[in-house]
């Protein structure tokens, strides 16, 4: 699948609109396919609508006089898409056999008719490179944990993926983790359905910086469970109301499973969930519902219009709790309806007594879209975010108690917490390790001198360091 710079392929289509059609259906129509095509293919449209499953037998397309149409009744909003011939194996891809962006279609609801041609496929023609036809690309730190680890709360089994950070065989350090949904799309764009996020080439470069490191799980999807377990409540007309055991085989079986063999920090303020889209629903769901076990959501285009209930969650909520949440979605996404939902949630939680800047924030972009390269291309900025708390040293220092200070992330004033006085001395230190700045018995900081970035704070004390903290400088 395409890796996270690559564009999606916006197409122009003409629309026929059906004079006498009584609901409003889009049709898709294939007019062409490459000369590489098998005899007497079956086809299939693999997209958001359907979980994207590559052999769905209600998206199989249907050949009349060597034309191969198929109508669906998707929601309105930005549709995206593939063909394939039953597997991610045999997704289309260009006239050379290389990879393409997902498809995108603005369908507004009404009844239309829209035409395609396949250029190729990634596995006939030419050396492919995704969906299942290319070598991996996941990090040498990546593995399976299980191919079939079995999820009680659900009676079904399911791919697991790991992520240890660089230095975990090498220290005795304990790491915060991420749990992450949609897995195959998280580390190798070979098992990809629409892209990879390469959450491990970003946190190995973080951690190549200084970064102190994170675990990450990553749980595959259900393919055609993927909106029945990512959803606690059901849509009428996509499903859903799995999610609660979902996310319970996560709290009462992964987690203590991957507490009990690697070395985490399993309390809540070093626990974060993490997805988009649906993942991001889920997500959302996870915190509010487990605030004892996660107390970080990684929220990226989240599909709050699956159901409205989400909001009434996040109203009844214990807001006692700390949390921090980082919500993100493009203006380009659903003609802006994402941001508008992760502002009402935004709204929400101040309502409730969280703080805008500290408990979460809210992030809009203008560039974007509801893809996987653009949560790629964020995923550093959602990590950073959300660990901004954690303890951040150097792989060659010893590990220290958490410095406490607000807000996090910041313009310009940093605010210490605890008693200064003469033998306190606070040193600002960037990703190279390089001192940018040193303040003596002060508990205000101001950093609006320095560029916008992560720094470790390091409080000393009779010239000794005692406590250090991440800062994220807007």
């Amino acid at each position: 699948m395409p890796s996270h710079n690559q564009k999606p392929m916006k197409l122009t289509f003409a629309f026929l609109f059906g004079s006498i059609a009584l609901t409003a259906q889009l049709t898709i129509q294939l007019d062409q396919l490459p000369a590489s095509t098998p005899v007497d293919p079956t086809l299939y449209i693999a997209g958001n609508f359907n979980g994207w499953d590559p052999e769905d037998a209600d998206y199989q397309l249907t050949e009349t006089n060597g034309s191969y149409t198929i109508t669906i009744d998707p929601n309105p909003g930005t549709l995206e898409f593939k063909f394939t011939r039953g597997g991610w194996a045999t997704v289309e891809g260009t006239a050379t056999g290389a990879q393409i962006g997902n498809r995108i279609y603005d369908y507004d609801g009404n009844a239309q008719t829209a035409t395609f041609t396949i250029a190729g496929w990634e596995d006939l023609d030419g050396s492919g490179g995704g969906g299942g036809g290319g070598n991996s690309t996941a990090a040498a730190n990546v593995s399976v944990l299980d191919e079939d680890f079995f999820m009680p709360q659900l009676n079904r089994n399911r791919r697991i993926w790991l992520y240890l950070p660089p230095d975990y065989d090498q220290t005795t350090k304990h790491y915060p983790v991420i749990y992450m949904h949609d897995g195959q799309n998280l580390f190798d764009a070979t098992t990809s359905f629409s892209g990879e996020w390469e959450v491990d080439e970003t946190l190995n470069d973080l951690h190549a910086a200084g970064d102190y490191g994170a675990i990450v799980v990553g749980i595959d999807n259900g393919g055609t469970h993927r909106l029945n377990e990512y959803s606690p409540w059901v849509n009428p007309q996509y499903g859903g109301g799995e999610g609660a055991a979902y996310i319970n085989f996560i709290v009462e079986t992964l987690k203590p499973h991957i507490d009990q063999n690697y070395r985490t920090r399993p309390e809540r303020e070093y626990t974060a969930i993490a997805g988009s889209s649906m993942g991001g629903l889920i997500s959302q769901y996870a915190v509010m519902a487990h605030p004892q076990v996660f107390g970080k959501g990684g929220i990226l285009s989240p599909s709050f219009w699956f159901s409205g209930e989400v909001y009434v969650q996040a109203s009844q909520v214990d807001y006692t709790q700390p949390v921090r949440f980082y919500y993100l979605a493009s203006q380009n996404e659903a003609n802006g309806s994402v941001v508008t939902a992760i502002t009402a949630m935004g709204n929400q939680l101040n309502a409730g007594g969280y703080t805008d800047g500290t408990d979460y924030t809210v992030v809009a972009s203008n560039y974007g879209a509801h893809s996987e390269w653009y949560w790629a291309g964020e995923f550093a900025n959602v990590y950073e975010w959300l660990f901004a708390e954690i303890i951040f040293v150097s792989t060659n220092s010893v590990e220290l108690p958490e410095l406490k200070f607000f807000p996090n992330p910041t313009d310009s004033l940093v605010q210490l917490r605890g008693t200064f006085n003469a033998s306190n001395e606070v040193r600002i230190y960037d990703t190279n390790g390089q001192l940018v700045q040193t303040k003596t018995a002060a508990r205000q900081l101001n950093v609006g001198a320095l560029p916008s970035g992560l720094y470790l704070l390091e409080l000393r004390r009779n010239g000794q360091p005692v406590a250090r903290g991440r800062l994220v400088r807007r």
